[in-house]
């Protein structure tokens, strides 16, 4: 057994022809090797040209873009440890790792905000059970107090106000039939605290004197600045409905 002289590899020693390179050993001229000669590891066409980018680290990198979404960030972790091990294990066929810690990054990212939207979702709820609560207690003591003020109008000027209007402070000088100086402004406005609130004065027999009213309060927004709805009139009695508007009919406080 002899070397040949151009690849090295082990040949017979009455070999004419390389089996391994081709190459002609009589004259000394050496070929190319052909991808069918025997025995010979041709390279791959990735191992011989451009690493390619592992599809992990794309994956990471793109799952990691939406980690506000718990999910996708932990998707955006597993495939991000998984490409860059992969990569490292490629002897340089594979790159990406840059997209992959980035995913890596995007995904723990996600991950850490889990404690603060559990907080969130605790906190937020609670918060605006908080705020209807107090709407609703605000708007019960608007109530009462325009109970107060009516009755006070009423003694005062014989009858009740037309309107709402009638009840707030004058813009100068003592208070008026027009403007009574018995509520706030806001409250004469019809509006306070996420609470509307609608007015109504009328006659019991038909005379132009005004001895009954109705008074309403609804929320703002149903379920966002109050769920309950109220009524009261000249009784002085506040009533309540949940869902629906309350009138005479309703379940007192």
């Amino acid at each position: 057994m002899r070397k040949c002289p151009f690849c090295a590899e082990q040949i017979s020693d009455d070999a004419r022809i390389c089996p391994w390179c081709s190459a002609d050993l009589i004259s000394g001229t050496p070929a190319t090797p052909s991808p069918a000669a025997p025995g010979r590891n041709i390279p791959s066409p990735i191992a011989a040209g451009e690493a390619q980018t592992s599809g992990m680290a794309i994956g990471s990198l793109i799952t990691g873009i939406f980690f506000f979404v718990l999910p996708s960030a932990i998707a955006a972790v597993i495939l991000g440890h998984i490409s860059r091990s992969e990569i490292r294990n490629s002897d340089g066929r594979k790159k990406g790792a840059g997209m992959a810690l980035a995913g890596l990054i995007l995904g723990y990212t996600g991950i850490s905000l889990i404690p603060f939207l559990i907080i969130a979702a605790i906190a937020i709820p609670n918060l605006l059970r908080s705020r209807i609560s107090a709407n609703e207690a605000s708007a019960v003591s608007s109530l009462r107090s325009l109970n107060s003020a009516l009755i006070l109008y009423n003694s005062t000027y014989g009858q009740f106000p037309p309107k709402l209007s009638n009840l707030a402070p004058p813009a100068s000088g003592k208070p008026t039939r027009e403007a009574a100086d018995l509520i706030d402004q806001a409250l004469a406005g019809g509006t306070k605290v996420g609470y509307t609130f609608h007015y109504e004065a009328f006659s019991s027999q038909g005379t132009p004197t005004l001895d009954l009213y109705r008074l309403t309060a609804e929320p703002l927004v149903v379920n966002q600045t109050g769920t309950r709805f109220y009524f009261t009139d000249q009784s002085g009695a506040i009533r309540y409905a949940t869902g629906e508007r309350a009138n005479e009919n309703s379940p007192p406080l």
